[in-house]
């Protein structure tokens, strides 16, 4: 299991490269102003980076709990990145459509846009993460 400075590192990093990605492509996408897209990307990655780090250690603590190890299978990346998505979008529906005036079922539609984007970026970003940092057994010991 990660430490919460490998954790916050993670969750910044994630942000971060999404950011740079997703508010250009959603703009361009959506056809919305870049300043008015970025913002709403901040806002959202900063909800999403609080929701990140909550959500992956509690995941981590669970598989902890019930495997006795943090690792994670394909399937099981699918289904944490599932999960991760399904949540975040139940979040942060409410800023989409406050921020861009437009109507819950739109803010919906734009909403689960980022979800399909970010959920296949969760599961690269991850496998690619744990390949570069993978966590040590003394991290899972810690926590």
């Amino acid at each position: 299991m990660l430490n919460t400075a490998d954790r916050i590192r993670q969750a910044m990093s994630f942000e971060l490269i999404g950011l740079l990605i997703v508010a250009p492509l959603f703009a361009w996408l959506f056809g919305h102003s870049l300043s008015e897209m970025g913002v709403l990307a901040c806002l959202g990655a900063t909800a999403a980076t609080a929701w990140n780090y909550i959500f992956n250690r509690a995941f981590d603590h669970a598989l902890l709990r019930h495997r006795k190890d943090t690792r994670k299978a394909p399937i099981l990346r699918v289904i944490h990145a599932i999960l991760f998505e399904t949540t975040l979008l139940v979040i942060i529906l409410p800023l989409f459509a406050c921020w861009l005036n437009i109507s819950l079922m739109a803010a919906l539609m734009l909403d689960l846009s980022f979800a399909a984007f970010y959920m296949g970026y969760t599961f690269l970003f991850t496998l690619g993460y744990d390949t570069f940092f993978p966590p040590q057994r003394s991290d899972w010991e810690a926590t």
